[in-house]
């Protein structure tokens, strides 16, 4: 059962790591920690979604939690519900991208702020390991249903400032992008696929940082008359895009183009992750903007956005936080942000798109390795001659190139990001950093 418990969330396989007791103990072990009284819980579409509802909130019932009940609902509409509701505590019940036998809970405090292992999982996960629980009160919480999707939609709406219309066909891999696009009708005109929940993904995976995934909305947007094409995961709270062509679009581009769009509107501070090209910093500043570079991981992004009251961030994952939908991921505004710039545009997505790819830049690299501290010590005595950066792992800039190598979270694996101004340099480079990382 301690597998479950995740740097940013609890996940994990149904009736092997996470069963109905567990579900149970773990809305108990929520209620003791936060000590909330109103907790909002919205659910995917997995089969077992609702077994772990009823599990999960007769544990915080128990602890004399009100439990606000969402149904079925995407992770953005659940943070929003969270912060619109005035709740004090919020639990999405999703496994994301993850297959089909998979589950598991994306924990909130007041306002959609994040729990993760470090301010309050690994907490819960003792509580729940020791069953050290408040004594249950002699009130029970009380259960009400709550649909918050009208409320939702209207909230995405108002980001709307299209020019002429638009169509786009989204991939809907079966899954909760399906109650999240529901904020784009009546504004964008939708070629639908795999558009009937199915928590079994029966097509494909609902990721869209794999490409493969991306193959049929490719074709789809190849064979009809689309501005661009979009793929939501399986909770909704991330996107991938792809241009008129059926070209993907990287993430961090999507970021710069979504700065452009809403920098039209209102200036403030920006946040990018920084595995993210120069260019986006370039854009940013370009449209009158503050860039800030952050570390990878929602939780991190999301303080930091709060610290500053920074108007929008992007990751190079495809999570898009907005200040507006309280400093949380809404694919839904990413997607019409996006089609706001289109829209008061006579080019063509890959127009836009051209002028940003200004230098060359690799994929993320991964490396499995038996010491990634000594990896990175290596990299640091290697390259002491560039401006480092310790945010993440090791950054190192140079005039005509930087690189970053992080250590996973979960594997004995490091990742490599990198960019230069020509494709001679980035091969270069990284050939030589692969040869250091993979030394020993």
């Amino acid at each position: 059962m301690s597998g479950i418990f995740k740097a940013y969330d609890i996940r994990g396989i149904v009736g092997k790591d996470l069963t109905e007791d567990v579900a149970f103990r773990i809305g108990r072990a929520f209620a003791t920690f936060l000590k909330c009284r109103k907790v909002v819980v919205g659910q995917d579409m997995r089969p077992h979604s609702e077994v772990m509802f009823q599990a999960l909130s007769r544990g915080l019932l128990l602890q004399g939690a009100d439990v606000i009940r969402l149904g079925l609902c995407s992770t953005p509409m659940s943070y929003y519900a969270n912060g619109k509701l005035g709740a004090d505590a919020g639990i999405m019940i999703t496994a994301s991208h993850n297959p089909a036998e998979w589950n598991g809970f994306k924990l909130c405090r007041e306002l959609a702020i994040p729990i993760s292992g470090d301010t309050g999982i690994k907490d819960i996960e003792c509580l729940v390991q020791a069953g050290a629980f408040d004594p249950a009160p002699a009130k029970p919480g009380i259960l009400t249903v709550y649909d918050i999707l009208p409320e939702y939609v209207a909230h995405v709406a108002s980001c709307a400032a299209i020019k002429r219309p638009m169509r786009i066909a989204v991939d809907f891999a079966n899954a909760m992008g399906i109650m999240e696009a529901k904020a784009l009708k009546g504004l964008l005109a939708i070629d639908p696929l795999y558009d009937t929940f199915d928590g079994t993904f029966p097509h494909h995976e609902a990721n869209p940082l794999k490409t493969e995934t991306l193959e049929a909305l490719q074709a789809k947007v190849r064979s009809g008359n689309c501005n661009f094409g979009v793929a939501f995961d399986g909770d909704a709270d991330r996107a991938g895009f792809v241009d008129e062509k059926g070209e993907i679009i990287p993430m961090d581009m999507i970021t710069a183009l979504i700065a452009q769009s809403i920098l039209k509107k209102e200036k403030g501070d920006i946040f990018y992750d920084l595995r993210s090209s120069w260019t986006v910093r370039e854009v940013i500043l370009e449209n009158g903007g503050t860039p800030h570079m952050c570390r990878v991981g929602h939780a991190f992004i999301k303080q930091q956005m709060r610290a500053v009251k920074a108007i929008f961030a992007g990751e190079l994952s495809g999570h898009y936080y907005f200040r507006d939908n309280y400093y949380t991921e809404s694919s839904s505004m990413a997607v019409l942000f996006l089609a706001n710039l289109l829209s008061l545009s006579t080019q063509t997505l890959s127009e836009l798109v051209r002028p940003l790819q200004r230098y060359a830049k690799s994929p993320e690299v991964n490396s499995e390795v038996k010491d990634p501290p000594a990896v990175l010590r290596r990299l640091k005595d290697r390259y002491h001659d560039g401006k480092l950066l310790e945010l993440d792992g090791l950054s190192v800039e140079f005039p005509d190139w930087w690189f970053n190598v992080r250590a996973s979270n979960t594997e004995p694996l490091v990742r490599l990001n990198l960019e230069a101004k020509t494709q001679a340099v980035l091969d270069q480079r990284q050939a030589e950093l692969l040869k250091i990382i993979r030394a020993g």
